[in-house]
């Protein structure tokens, strides 16, 4: 009399793997943060400031996809911004 339950069985395999793909989601989200971080305090030197503000708001690209990490992803996508804006204005009075 045993039976095999292939529906159950198939939505705890379904429930297991949505919730492997959500424990991931916010370690992007804090790293984009991050490096928005690094890249506003680096962003006096110019060059610095260029490629970490690009990283953060790349990272912030790919982490505003998930819910769970969109709010932090628009605040290290505005702190990359900011980043690149820092470091054009100190590449811009170096120069002149």
């Amino acid at each position: 009399m045993s039976q095999e339950n292939t529906v159950a069985d198939r939505l705890v395999t379904d429930a297991r793997k949505k919730t492997a793909r959500q424990e991931g989601g916010p370690a992007l989200g804090k790293v984009s943060l991050i490096v928005g971080i690094i890249a506003l305090v680096a962003s006096p030197i110019s060059i610095a400031g260029w490629v970490l503000g690009l990283v953060a708001i790349g990272l912030g690209v790919a982490a505003v996809r998930k819910p769970e990490t969109a709010k932090l992803a628009k605040i290290a996508m505005v702190l990359g911004f900011a980043a690149l804006v820092v470091g054009t204005f100190f590449f811009t009075m170096n120069i002149a």
